[in-house]
């Protein structure tokens, strides 16, 4: 083996390539355990998580990043690992060391940081099997890194081709297989297309109940039609079906109580504001306790309080003297 050459000084072109490999690996890692943290959410609910995200926004992005960029990583790491086994006195790059040793105390802080945030919540009797799950996921891809860069770094020559193969290859298999579980999480395109449509539908509805009940307080009757709630001045217009273009079912039934119905294309545990979760029903108009739906066409009861709602000339009259 050739002596190395203490005195190697990085080119621009290495400067960036090992720029690019850092922040392909940094991008990577936020996405593995973002993704991680999401199924580990969608397996283990928490009653006091409040918000659900309906479109799987997150999963989506993780997804997204680690097809594009983590093969990004892998390509660059291995010109790397070639270049330097060509020219063994690459590995005294200063650029290479720098960036090598701040990963090391990035994954060594998280680890550390980790374990004390789950001791903390221990101590405080707020363990739950999510976050024990969470705290294990971090360690594992954490302390994945932490190994092999100190393994390498500790190493004379560096790791073998074949321990950097197999590290590739195991952490392409836990990526691809995370990725996996994502889309059994997160749905098809198709469904989530379907979420997004339920939800319109939702929002239309709960606009449409807004505006029956302002113009029973304005009129003391029910509209007779959808019709007879648009209104220019306010710049409403009766919304319809986004998917289909159809108009939503209207029903009076008494002098305070209508339906309003729908034709949704997936469960309400599966769309909705909250996925999984009710979406509430304001205050003086009593019906259903939400939103929630299945498949198909579905009418919602709604009667209106007059005592929460009063009518608009109650509200208006003068005292009497």
């Amino acid at each position: 083996m050739p002596p190395i050459d203490s005195r190697a000084k990085a080119s621009p072109k290495d400067f960036f390539l090992y720029l690019a490999a850092i922040v392909t690996l940094y991008v990577s890692t936020w996405s593995i355990l973002r993704l991680l943290f999401e199924i580990i959410d969608y397996t283990f609910p928490d009653r006091l998580s409040s918000y659900i995200d309906p479109y799987s926004t997150s999963i989506r992005l993780a997804i997204a990043s680690l097809v594009i960029i983590f093969p990004v990583y892998l390509i660059i790491s291995r010109y790397l690992r070639v270049n330097v086994a060509r020219e063994p006195a690459k590995r005294e790059l200063g650029i290479r060391k720098a960036l090598v040793y701040l990963t090391l105390f990035l994954a060594g802080a998280i680890i550390i940081g980790d374990l004390v945030t789950l001791i903390n919540t221990f101590l405080g009797g707020e363990i739950t099997m999510r976050f024990v799950l969470k705290v294990v996921a971090v360690l594992i891809v954490t302390g994945g890194i932490f190994g092999y860069y100190g393994l390498d770094l500790r190493r004379k020559d560096g790791l073998s081709a074949k321990a950097a193969k197999i590290f590739a290859s195991v952490t392409s298999v836990f990526i691809i297989a995370s990725i996996v579980v994502g889309f059994f999480v997160m749905g098809s395109p198709s469904s989530i297309r379907q979420v997004k449509f339920d939800q319109t539908r939702v929002d239309d509805l709960q606009s449409i109940q807004d505006q029956a009940v302002n113009y029973w307080q304005q009129k003391r009757v029910l509209p007779t039609v959808l019709a007879d709630l648009n209104n220019p001045l306010q710049n409403f217009t009766v919304p319809t079906d986004p998917e289909t273009g159809a108009a939503y079912d209207y029903i009076p039934t008494s002098d305070l109580a209508f339906k309003l119905c729908a034709v949704f294309g997936a469960e309400s545990s599966n769309s909705g504001n909250l996925r999984g979760m009710s979406v509430p029903v304001p205050a003086g108009v009593k019906g259903e306790e939400s939103w929630q739906h299945g498949t198909s066409k579905v009418c919602f009861d709604r009667t209106i309080d007059p005592q929460l709602y009063p009518p608009a000339t109650t509200i208006n009259a003068k005292p009497a003297r």
